[in-house]
């Protein structure tokens, strides 16, 4: 049984909905959040990530970093370029790329059931990253980028989303990264309760992208647990900001690799060593996997498909029968070397929204070789929250991202 629960949401007042918002921060160098907020003094991105407010070089993960994002939001807010809603909303929050819809709605979740497992998670966190995301939101007293959480669709919840939609204007309509950002606010009690009463009968939530996010935001509700000992449980500290989407509206996308060089190979050795596992199959242009177990690879200006033998493939474990893991066992690791992918400075990884195009250049430029993935689906990250594993590393990429500074929630 789920908790997910209406809040006041600061948001943008409406004549600054397109200037406001802005990409999460962790998709993003210091430097290209400087570019894109350069000329924009509200961008939300002063505040995400306000080291763009201090000279070239300054240490993002100063107290004096923390101390301006809390001054740039807070700045935001109490000058009316944000307004808070007068009582607690559910917000409906459809993105539309390339032709295709995704609808969330954007509550608050408890930290109690990210503790208690009812919010299931499928990666590790590094305590790095937690640390400055911690800082972040202890500082701002604010949830200010939402996490990304899925669920088992629900008929009567999309019921519900879905007339509301249809009756009634949204407050927010504008396009971001070439993505169409549609807003809804749900402020009728009798709606709110009802959504929430149906978000008891969902089972579990999953965490679709934004782990370390929710594990700071859970770390500081804990934390301010123990400043308040005689905390009820309703304190706005006992929950963070999401939105929740249900699991037939998302698309992951793949997540390609490159590969520095041959482990010391000639190109005919490597391809040889290839055929152990795979069968391989010259093209006669970039390819793209469209069915599991199969792969393209980019080799001296030529592409390859390639398809995994039944040997090989291991259906009945969760995490085994992934592309990216047959891709690392059986290749990357025993053929190229690399046995810790995400440590290894021999390969990197290149998002599908950037194209097969992305993959020819770096496989020319910085890089021997690429390998494009048949994405991971979102079955595939139920069935291994569900059984209590990890995701590889660099096993999902979503589009389009959730945008910050479109609704932030206050810790108090």
């Amino acid at each position: 049984m789920a908790v997910f629960k209406s809040f006041r949401a600061y948001r943008p007042a409406e004549r600054n909905q397109s200037l406001i918002p802005a990409l999460p921060y962790d998709v993003m160098s210091s430097e290209e959040a400087r570019e894109m907020a350069k000329g924009n003094s509200l961008s939300f991105l002063h505040v995400d990530r306000a080291e763009i407010d201090f000279p070239v070089g300054a240490d993002k993960y100063s107290s004096d970093i923390y101390e301006k994002a809390r001054e740039n939001l807070l700045a935001l807010e109490n000058t009316g370029a944000m307004i808070q809603d007068n009582s607690p909303c559910f917000y409906i929050y459809r993105q539309v790329m390339n032709g295709r819809a995704q609808v969330g709605l954007v509550g608050c979740a408890s930290i109690d059931d990210y503790m208690n497992n009812v919010i299931k998670k499928h990666e590790k966190t590094l305590a790095k990253k937690e640390k400055d995301r911690i800082n972040h939101v202890n500082v701002t007293d604010a949830n200010t980028g939402p996490i990304f959480l899925t669920y088992r669709k629900n008929a009567a919840i999309n019921m519900t989303v879905s007339l509301w939609m249809n009756e009634k204007e949204p407050v927010y309509n504008f396009e971001a990264d070439n993505v169409l950002q549609t807003v809804w606010v749900v402020d009728d009690n009798e709606v709110i309760n009802r959504l929430a009463s149906l978000f008891k009968d969902v089972e579990y939530l999953y965490i679709a992208d934004g782990h370390h996010r929710c594990a700071s935001a859970v770390k500081v509700g804990q934390m301010r647990r123990e400043e308040n000992p005689n905390y009820t449980g309703k304190e706005e500290f006992n929950y963070f900001l999401a939105v929740a989407f249900p699991d037939d509206e998302l698309e992951i996308m793949d997540y390609n690799r490159v590969v520095k060089d041959l482990n010391g190979m000639s190109s005919d050795e490597f391809l040889s060593r290839i055929f152990e596992n795979f069968e391989i199959k010259k093209e006669n242009e970039p390819y793209h996997p469209t069915e599991r177990h199969t792969f393209g690879m980019y080799l001296d200006k030529e592409w390859y498909s390639l398809r995994a033998k039944k040997s090989i493939i291991h259906e009945e474990d969760p995490v085994a029968r992934l592309d990216v893991s047959i891709l690392q066992e059986s290749l990357l690791d025993p053929i190229l070397g690399i046995k810790d992918p995400k440590n290894d400075s021999r390969i990197d990884f290149v998002g599908g929204i950037r194209g097969l195009g992305e993959l020819e250049r770096r496989a020319k430029t910085d890089m021997k070789l690429a390998f494009s993935m048949y994405p991971t689906t979102t079955d595939d990250l139920i069935a291994i929250a569900d059984a209590g594993k990890i995701m590889p590393p660099k096993s999902t990429w979503f589009e389009p991202k959730l945008l910050s500074g479109l609704f932030v929630h206050h810790l108090s």
